[in-house]
């Protein structure tokens, strides 16, 4: 039988709402605070705060940092606000709306988005300040100010100009046959760095004037990426990857990813080595926010990240080469990494500290460029992430925990004075109160490997079902508390409610994610190539039957995008322990994914490695076991995705009606993979709810 789920069918009243805490409208009704920076001029600072969908930008300014909202938008458009940026001399703020930067593949090799539709309509905006009104500048993405208000950015790869406050419209910079990103304008403002890609080499190329060539530092057949400069201008520090080509890799093995950083003079163009990777699965190049993370510091030290120890972790070298020095030594990753206004320390965030399981959490260290001696700016049970250097002695961040929704907040270097800079940013009516604390656990797989995750749990109340909750990514760890990334956060919400509502919830952190190294966010035949990862999953369904008030014989499960594709292997491939699911835009057929990653017209293939490569992606897929299917699942898939395909919902349905399995359809016309739309994610999330509720029998 196939219902279809509509907006009446997901009313909020879901799970007896009246005799609960808290309602998921309540729930959702959250501050979310994000995109935290600095002027580089010290003193200003900016961020976006999404309230029930409207997004809006507000500063604040030394000494007293009193925040000021600086836009005026009223409306849950859909409209994605960020890629905000001060001129140097702090006159101007510039943010870009609009467009989907939510990609999970990169950006070259992304699909184009029709021009007509909404989301692909991404405006750069400017605001005078302290307190000029918006104003649109340009359609493109990724701004580069200097001072005098110039601008440099990015519309169909070209990199165009215009001066914010006078009147000539944009104009075209500079003609370049790559497609240009990556802009860095020089310190004094009159030369712009950029990355010029040219599909299987890159180079860095320098604009000094419309009278000069263009300068390409040390052209090679290379992938040349992040160019730094130095604090001087005199040379620009870079990032070197092997160009593709040569004998391709095997797709069903690892195979070291190697690079370098390199360092040229900006007016001769001669370029030296000053790091090299080992050409070892741990030298390979990083997949951790900000990937090499490379930072020209003060004394002529080159910051980068690297998993040579087989965890995420800062390094310092000298532009002149030499042995690299472990910044941040320990069992724990290093993410959102920012420089001191001085650069002569680095700020970040890392799961480490001093409180118990703090390695599912985030909080804000510094530590020097050329010691090794990290320093906590934040500690304790709450969580911090997306450092910014306010001044020479202030850090602000995003401050969030259990309970409080992320707010933005900012504190002195040694971690007092610590203060949210919008009090009550949270309304007093927000339900965090009756909030259940998650606690950390861990579990063993079949094959030995241990995974992770929080259980969410209300004491009492006899026996629950419970429903498993994996996420997407894949490289991600859920945290014990609300997450950096507004996906995740929605899913913190919606696994609160169900936990206040009848559910014991158990966020798995499988291996392909991050927070617990090297080995584990890269695992061997993980995905398309032998789904190792599932396994991972069933053990943490086989851990929640044990534990304590579960019914084992009522497990759901739900996720979305690669979440989803594990939900739909739960329900396909163990249907004795998960009876009901919820998918989320998930991957349901990795054959298909196949020709996306490695395209026919430009790959080739040896000794049969495609289609041994097809055979076991297929095999690794949810449809190679449909036959075993038999649970209730609840599809959910915007059709413009641009992430997972749409098909890949369309087709599991086809195939579910030949097999006459029962599922519902919640289908969001135009919406795009990480819902834009507060409304979205209100349909989505009550009709989840309401799914899990009616298929695991809790009234």
């Amino acid at each position: 039988m196939r219902l279809l789920i509509s907006a009446v069918a997901v009313a909020l009243g879901v799970c007896s709402a009246q005799a609960a805490p808290f309602t998921m409208d309540q729930v959702l009704s959250y501050p979310y605070a994000s995109d935290v920076v600095a002027a580089p001029s010290g003193g200003h600072i900016a961020w976006v705060r999404n309230v029930a969908g409207v997004r809006n930008v507000w500063v604040a300014d030394a000494p007293s940092y009193r925040p000021r909202q600086v836009t005026k938008y009223t409306a849950d458009d859909g409209q994605e606000i960020g890629e905000l940026k001060f001129s140097p001399d702090a006159k101007y703020l510039v943010y870009v709306r609009g467009g989907d930067h939510d990609s999970n593949w990169e950006a070259d090799s992304a699909p184009v988005p029709d021009a007509t539709t909404e989301q692909a309509k991404v405006t750069i905006w400017s605001v005078a300040l302290p307190g000029g009104a918006s104003v649109k500048v340009a359609e493109g993405d990724e701004p580069a100010l200097t001072s005098g208000g110039r601008i440099a950015f990015v519309l169909k790869d070209q990199v165009w100009e215009a001066v914010l406050g006078r009147a000539p419209k944009p104009a075209l910079m500079f003609y370049d046959r790559g497609k240009d990103h990556e802009l860095h304008w020089s310190p004094d403002g009159k030369r712009l760095a950029f990355r010029s890609n040219r599909g299987d080499h890159s180079f860095i190329g320098i604009f000094d004037g419309k009278t000069k060539p263009l300068t390409f530092l040390a052209p090679t057949t290379s992938r040349d990426s992040s160019p730094r400069w130095s604090p001087d201008g005199a040379r620009i520090a870079f990032v070197r990857r092997p160009g593709q080509g040569g004998a391709p890799d095997p797709i069903l093995k690892q195979t070291p990813d190697p690079w370098s950083i390199w360092v040229a003079d900006a007016v001769a163009g001669a370029a030296h080595a000053a790091w090299k990777s080992p050409e070892t699965l741990l030298g390979s190049f990083p997949e951790t926010e900000g990937n090499a993370n490379l930072f020209y510091a003060a004394g002529g030290r080159l910051i980068f990240l690297a998993d040579l120890d087989n965890w995420p972790h800062l390094y310092s070298v000298s532009e002149n080469g030499g042995a690299a020095m472990l910044l941040t030594p320990g069992k724990f990753m290093v993410e959102h990494v920012t420089q001191s206004r001085d650069r002569a320390a680095l700020i970040y965030s890392a799961n480490t500290g001093t409180t118990p399981d703090d390695g599912d959490r985030r909080h804000i260290f510094r530590v020097g460029v050329t010691s090794a001696q990290p320093q906590p700016v934040t500690s304790g049970d709450g969580i911090e992430w997306e450092p910014a250097a306010a001044d020479d002695t202030h850090v602000a961040f995003v401050s969030t925990g259990v309970r409080n929704p992320p707010v933005a907040a900012i504190t002195d270097l040694d971690g007092k004075d610590r203060r949210d800079l919008i009090a009550g940013d949270v309304p007093a009516s927000y339900p965090s109160a009756s909030f259940v604390v998650p606690r950390s656990v861990s579990f063993t797989a079949a094959d030995g490997t241990v995974a992770h995750g929080q259980i969410f749990q209300q004491q009492g109340g006899g026996t629950k079902p419970g429903v498993i909750f994996v996420h997407g990514g894949p490289p991600r760890q859920m945290l014990l508390g609300w997450h950096y990334m507004e996906y995740y956060s929605n899913a913190y919400a919606v696994n609160q409610y169900l936990a206040a509502h009848g559910f014991v919830v158990l966020a798995v952190n499988y291996r392909l994610g991050i927070g617990y190294g090297h080995a584990f966010h890269h695992p061997d035949h993980a995905g398309p190539t032998g789904a190792s990862e599932y396994q991972d999953v069933v053990a943490g369904a086989k851990f929640l039957q044990g534990t304590k008030g579960v019914d084992p014989a009522r497990i759901g499960i739900w996720g979305g995008s690669y979440g989803g594709y594990l939900t739909a292997m739960g329900l396909a491939r163990n249907p004795e322990i998960f009876k009901t699911g919820v998918d989320l835009h998930g991957v349901h057929d990795w054959s298909r994914f196949l020709d996306v990653w490695f395209s026919p017209a430009t790959a080739r293939y040896e000794k049969g490695d495609r289609e041994e490569a097809q055979k076991v992606a297929f095999q690794s897929s949810p449809i190679a076991d449909l036959s075993h299917w038999r649970g209730p699942v609840l599809l959910i898939h915007g059709d413009d995705d641009r992430n997972v395909q749409f098909q890949q919902t369309v087709d599991l349905a086809r195939r579910l009606d030949a097999r006459h399995v029962p599922y519902d359809e919640l289908i969001l016309p135009d919406e795009i993979h990480g819902f834009l739309r507060r409304a979205s994610w209100d349909k989505a999330d009550t009709a989840t709810a309401a799914f899990l509720a009616k298929n695991l029998g809790v009234k």
